[in-house]
C-alpha cells in the first residue's frame, strides 16, 4: 500500500488498467511471492483457507484499498488497520480482540507456529486444528 501511495501513476498502470484475462507482467513478482509466503503460511497450519485463496484475499483487499486511498489523495491509517485486520481473521480464523483470555492463546499458537521445533510440526498443527475447533464451538455456544 506505501508504494502505491508513494507512486500512484506506476501504481495505477499496475493494477488500475484491467482487461478480462489479462495480468500485467509488472504484478506476477510482487503475486509469486505473496503466493510463495501464504504457501509458507498453510505448511504451518496458519490459514484456514486455501494458500491461493488467501493470496487472493490478500491481494484483492491490498489492491482495492490502495486504489481507494489513491483517488482520496491521503492515507487512512485507522481504514487501513480495519481491513488489514479483517482480512487476516478471514484466512487465519483469529480475530482480533482486546480480551486478555483469547489475546493469550493467540499469542501462545502464533509463538507455537513461529518455533515449530518446541512441540513438532505435526503436534503445532494440531494444536491449531484443535484451538480453532474449540473456538468455534465456543462461538457457537455463546449464541
Amino acid at each position: 500500500m506505501s508504494f502505491g501511495l508513494r507512486n500512484p501513476g506506476f501504481y495505477t498502470l499496475m493494477y488500475g488498467k484491467v482487461r478480462p484475462g489479462h495480468t500485467p507482467a509488472d504484478q506476477s513478482r510482487p503475486s509469486e511471492i505473496l503466493r510463495a509466503l501464504t504457501a509458507e503460511a498453510a505448511a504451518q497450519g496458519r490459514l484456514v483457507v486455501d494458500s491461493r485463496q488467501a493470496a487472493a484475499h490478500i491481494l484483492a483487499t491490498n489492491v482495492g484499498l490502495t486504489l481507494s486511498l489513491i483517488i482520496l489523495g491521503h492515507d487512512d491509517q485507522e481504514l487501513s488497520v480495519a481491513i488489514r485486520e479483517g482480512v487476516l481473521s478471514s484466512i487465519t480464523g483469529i480475530a482480533k480482540t482486546d480480551r486478555r483470555d483469547e489475546r493469550l492463546g493467540h499469542s501462545v499458537i502464533e509463538y507455537a507456529v513461529a518455533h515449530p521445533e518446541i512441540l513438532g510440526s505435526t503436534e503445532t498443527q494440531l494444536l491449531v486444528q484443535w484451538t480453532q475447533r474449540l473456538g468455534e464451538h465456543v462461538d457457537r455456544s455463546d449464541e
